[in-house]
C-alpha cells in the first residue's frame, strides 16, 4: 500500500491511498465466506457454494463491494498511522478506481488537530477579587441560618408579605375543572415564589376564610403551559416567628455553645468559600489570557457538531429535566433566538481552543493522571450528574469514556501548571497564594465546565447519563 498527504488547510487534510489488488486477498475470502452464509444455491450445502458459482450468480461486483467495505477500515487507519495524523471524527472516502485483480484507489478528507505551538505562559498577569468578609456578610449568614429555625403561629388579621398560609386550589381550564387541578391544605410562603405567578398578589390582604381567583400559566400537570383560571381559598395565616439571636439559638442552630462562636465559624466558612471563589476566578482568568497567546485554528466539521452537541444537550438533558421547552428558557433569560445561535458559537469555539490549547500542554509538559485523581474526579462528575459514584462509574466504564475523564483530570493538571506560572494579584495589590491541591482540582472542573460541550466528553457524559437511567428502570 501506498499513501500521500496533502493540507488542505490548517485543520483538514486528503489522503491518497493506492493499494496492490493482492493486499484484498484477506478481504475478498471474508467476503465470500459471508455471502456463503447468506444465500442458498440449489446442489450445493449452506457454507460450501464455490467461489465461482458466487461470482456467476450474485455477480463479482457484489464481492469487490463487500470486499472493499471491509478492508477500507483498515487501509484507511494505516495511512493516518502512517502519517502520524492526529484525525477528528469520521473521514469522507472516495473511491477513484478499483480494478479487479489489479488496484484499490482511493482518497480520505478529514480534520485533523491543527499543530500549535505554546509560547512563553510565565509572563500572565491578571487581577482577582480579594477575598474580604465583612461584619454585614456574617450578619446575612447568621440571619438565613436563623430564617430555618423560625416557628409558625396562626394570626387573626390579613396575610403579609412573609406569611405561612394554608390553602385550597382549583384550576379551570376553558371553564372546566382539571382532574389533576384540585389541591387542599398546601402550605405556602408568601412571597416565596415557589407555586404559581399571581398568587402572592391574589392571597395578600386575604384572612382565614377568604377566598380569591386569578389567572396564571400552569407549570405542570395534565395542562402545563396552558392559562388557567385559579381560585384560592386560605383557611389559615400563621406568622413566622423568628428565634431571638442568642447563646440559646446557637446551642440549637449548631454544634456551638455561644453566639459569638457561631459567627466565628460564619466568618471561617465564608472565608474558604470566596478563597475558593477567588482560585476559581484567577483559573478562569489565566485560561482567557493563554487562548488570548495562542493561534488555534477551528476544523468547520468539528465545530459544526459541537455547536449541535451543546443544543442537544441544553434541550434533552438540561432543560427536558425542568420541564422547559427550548423557547421557554430564552423566555425567561430574556435572550433571542440569534443572541442564543452567537452565544452557543462562541462557547463552542472556546471549548474547543481550550482542549487543543491544553492538550497539548500535556504532551509538553508530560503530565500523568493518577488512579487517585481519575477517581476523586469521576466521583465529583457522578455527584453533577445526581448519581452515584459506582453508577456513573460502571455507566462510564460500559460506554468506553474512562479516556475522556482521564483527558479532564489532564487539562486541569495543565491549566494548574500555567496558574501556578502565572502572577495572580487580588484588587488590593495583594499576590494571592493559591493551594496546590485545591488549585488542580478546581482546574480541573473549570476546565470541564469550558469544555462540557465537547462533542467527546459531553456525549460520553449524556451517554453515561441515559445508561445509569435504563438501569434505574430496569
Amino acid at each position: 500500500m501506498k499513501s500521500a498527504v496533502e493540507n488542505l488547510n490548517p485543520t483538514r487534510v486528503r489522503l491518497t491511498v493506492e493499494v496492490p489488488f493482492e493486499e484484498l486477498k484477506d478481504s475478498l475470502d471474508a467476503a465470500y465466506k459471508k455471502i456463503n452464509q447468506q444465500v442458498t444455491v440449489k446442489g450445493f450445502r449452506k457454507g460450501k457454494i464455490p467461489a465461482r458459482v458466487i461470482d456467476q450468480r450474485f455477480g463479482r461486483g457484489a464481492v469487490l463491494e463487500e470486499a472493499v467495505n471491509d478492508a477500507l477500515p483498515k487501509f484507511y487507519t494505516e495511512a493516518v498511522n502512517e502519517a502520524e495524523l492526529s484525525v477528528l471524527g469520521q473521514p469522507e472516502v472516495d473511491i477513484t478506481e478499483l480494478k479487479d485483480g489489479e488496484t484499490l484507489n482511493f482518497t480520505a478528507e478529514v480534520d485533523i488537530r491543527p499543530v500549535i505551538s505554546i509560547p512563553d505562559y510565565s509572563g500572565i498577569e491578571v487581577e482577582v477579587d480579594a477575598v474580604e468578609v465583612t461584619d454585614e456578610d456574617i450578619a446575612t449568614s447568621v440571619e438565613q441560618l436563623r430564617e430555618r429555625f423560625a416557628s409558625t403561629a396562626p394570626v387573626e388579621r390579613p396575610a403579609e408579605d412573609g406569611d405561612v398560609v394554608t390553602i385550597d386550589l382549583e384550576a379551570k381550564v376553558d371553564g372546566e375543572i382539571l382532574e389533576d387541578g384540585i389541591a387542599s391544605g398546601v402550605s405556602y410562603t408568601i412571597g416565596s415564589g415557589e407555586l404559581l405567578e399571581g398568587i402572592d398578589d391574589a392571597v395578600t390582604g386575604l384572612e382565614a376564610g377568604g377566598e380569591a381567583t386569578f389567572t396564571s400559566e400552569l407549570k405542570g400537570g395534565s395542562a402545563a403551559g396552558q392559562e388557567a383560571e385559579v381560585t384560592v381559598k386560605v383557611s389559615q395565616v400563621a406568622a413566622r416567628e423568628l428565634p431571638e439571636l442568642d447563646d440559646e439559638f446557637a446551642q440549637l442552630a449548631s454544634e456551638f455553645d455561644t453566639l459569638d462562636e457561631l459567627k466565628a465559624d460564619s466568618r471561617k466558612r465564608l472565608e474558604n468559600m470566596k478563597q475558593f471563589d477567588q482560585a476559581t476566578q484567577a483559573q478562569e482568568r489565566v485560561l482567557e489570557k493563554l487562548l488570548e497567546l495562542v493561534e488555534v485554528p477551528v476544523p468547520e466539521k468539528l465545530l459544526e457538531d459541537e455547536v449541535n452537541t451543546r443544543k442537544h444537550n441544553l434541550e434533552h438533558h438540561q432543560l427536558g429535566q425542568m420541564g422547559l421547552t427550548l423557547d421557554k428558557y430564552l423566555e425567561l433569560q430574556g435572550k433571542t433566538a440569534e443572541e442564543f445561535e452567537t452565544e452557543t458559537h462562541d462557547a463552542a469555539v472556546k471549548g474547543i481552543k481550550t482542549q487543543f490549547v491544553l492538550d497539548e500542554l500535556v504532551k509538553t509538559e508530560k503530565l500523568n493522571v493518577s488512579q487517585d485523581e481519575l477517581t476523586e474526579h469521576l466521583m465529583r462528575r457522578a455527584a453533577s450528574s445526581g448519581m452515584s459514584p459506582d453508577q456513573f462509574a460502571q455507566a462510564v466504564v460500559e460506554q468506553g469514556q474512562v479516556p475522556l475523564l482521564v483527558g479532564e483530570v489532564a487539562r486541569g493538571k495543565a491549566l494548574a501548571v500555567v496558574v501556578e506560572a502565572a502572577t495572580v494579584k487580588d484588587t488590593n495589590g495583594e499576590v494571592v497564594d493559591l493551594d496546590d491541591e485545591d488549585e488542580t482540582e478546581s482546574a480541573t472542573d473549570a476546565v470541564a465546565e469550558v469544555t462540557d460541550g465537547d462533542t467527546e466528553t459531553a456525549d460520553a457524559t449524556a451517554e453515561a447519563d441515559d445508561a445509569a437511567k435504563g438501569d434505574d428502570k430496569a
